[in-house]
């Protein structure tokens, strides 16, 4: 058990409840959105995030000045971070993109750094993890790649930091920059969203791809923990393996066609042909390489039986 994530992830849940009384007794808004919805989005994120690597990292049986590395710097880049989204909030202004006055740039880059400290954890925690023998293989392949595909969303939220068209075009024709970089594609950050997430219904919006593949860091390992063990006694651990990459793959196919569709300038509720012939490419090769592998396995079984008799 590592007590100062655990403890940072109990910090992130109450600040969840002094969100949700802020979005009560507090009817500011900020950027189109009630002014407590981001704390409240971001608490509930990053407390998930921490108890994920509590257990994470109890994978890592060794190395553990450098878990207390992961530990560090994973407990300042939460804790910063969120302490400057409240702080923006009380405030009364945005926390990201904001470039208003030299005090909220600087807020704002030094939240990037904290944010750069999330990902330096997760890639650390990676290679510890490539050299530990003991866990079972297609669990430790689903925790690796969980992770790679988390920082993959991670790096979608770097790219919400570049400046639109039309912010370089104000640049260039000599207006202050007031506001760099962007959730959404092809509308303001301000528009019509769906409730809570906030999500774009009107243009495309980055915040999708980040979305899903943070969560990769949960999903694919419960897929393991599912596979791990005597569950599925007819998998070898081969078939195990090549489960897990299948699965991941299909995974990041996914983030893949959601960035490819915000990039378009197209809202995730209004998908165009081409993005359902990719959606279905993507959900379709995955299920047929997952009935080839558990085909295989089956066959291998009966083969053996019949060996044995």
């Amino acid at each position: 058990m590592n007590p100062w994530l655990m403890l940072v992830g109990l910090m992130m849940v109450l600040t969840l409840l002094a969100a949700g009384v802020g979005l009560i007794v507090d009817h500011r808004v900020i950027t189109g959105a009630p002014a407590w919805v981001k704390p409240a989005k971001f608490a509930i994120s990053f407390s998930i995030y921490c108890f994920t690597f509590v257990w994470l990292l109890t994978f890592v049986q060794r190395w553990k000045k450098l878990v207390a590395l992961v530990t560090a710097v994973s407990t300042i880049g939460v804790i910063g971070e969120m302490g400057l989204i409240v702080l923006q909030v009380v405030r009364g202004v945005a926390s990201h993109f904001n470039r208003a006055t030299t005090f909220d740039s600087t807020i704002y880059s030094t939240m990037g750094t904290f944010a750069v400290l999330l990902w330096v954890g997760a890639f650390l925690t990676a290679i510890l993890l490539l050299f530990e023998r003991r866990t079972e293989k297609a669990l430790l392949w689903s925790l690796l790649l969980g992770l790679v595909i988390a920082m993959v969303g991670m790096y979608v939220g770097v790219m919400m930091t570049q400046p639109t068209a039309m912010q370089l075009a104000a640049k260039h024709a000599g207006h202050a920059l007031l506001i760099s970089g962007a959730h959404s594609v092809d509308a303001p950050d301000s528009s019509p969203g769906l409730p809570f997430l906030g999500w774009s219904t009107v243009g495309g919006d980055l915040r999708i791809a980040h979305f899903v593949g943070l969560h990769a860091l949960q999903v694919l390992p419960l897929v393991g923990w599912l596979l791990s063990g005597q569950r599925f006694s007819c998998l070898r651990i081969g078939h195990r393996v090549a489960l897990i990459w299948t699965i991941s793959l299909g995974y990041l196919g996914l983030v893949a066609s959601l960035l490819w569709q915000a990039l378009r300038g197209q809202s995730l509720i209004a998908p165009d042909a081409l993005t359902w012939l990719t959606w279905s490419g993507v959900v379709g090769l995955t299920l047929l390489a997952i009935v080839a592998i558990v085909v295989h396995a089956r066959l291998n079984v009966i083969h053996s039986t019949r060996l044995s008799v």
